[in-house]
């Protein structure tokens, strides 16, 4: 195999319909587009029209609401921290936050914060300094002689 034999499977790629290119073509004269109404002019724009009637998405009732002020969280179980302690991508001995728990691959990547949750068990002495914690979890780690620094919401 060589640069210059490199090819796509039979079939890949289509040529384009040259549109407009005499009544021979077969594509000729309307262009494909039929004949007369607004959907063979230029500029149609009719997605949500029914003709008149009542659209569906105008029919349906309206429901629910996004609250733009929401945070994403990271939320990270107890028992993945203690597996990512155990399998040496982790310092116990250090502060973990965000940025320890993605650099170790716990996490991808820092949202608005890491929220642990008290899923699975802890055994290791840890600090840490998060966004969010449940009781369980808090209880889980300071049972095991941790520490949690929760962070302070913004004042409001």
């Amino acid at each position: 195999m060589k640069l210059n034999e490199l090819r796509d499977n039979e079939g890949a790629t289509h040529s384009r319909k040259r549109l407009g290119r005499g009544i021979g073509s077969g594509t000729g004269k309307t262009g494909g587009r039929g004949v007369k109404g607004q959907k063979s002019r230029s500029g149609v724009a009719i997605k949500g029209f029914e003709g008149g009637q009542m659209p569906l998405y105008r029919r349906l009732p309206k429901r629910g609401f996004k609250n733009i002020f929401s945070k994403n969280f990271n939320e990270v179980p107890v028992s993945r921290i203690q597996a990512a302690i155990d399998a040496k991508k982790l310092d116990a001995g250090q502060t973990i936050d965000g940025a320890a728990l993605a650099k170790a691959g716990v996490i991808r990547r820092v949202k608005d914060g890491v929220r642990v949750l008290g899923n699975g068990d802890i055994s290791a002495k840890v600090v840490l300094d998060v966004a969010g914690a449940t009781k369980s979890a808090i209880e889980k780690i300071e049972k095991a002689g941790g520490s949690v620094k929760v962070a302070e919401k913004a004042a409001e």
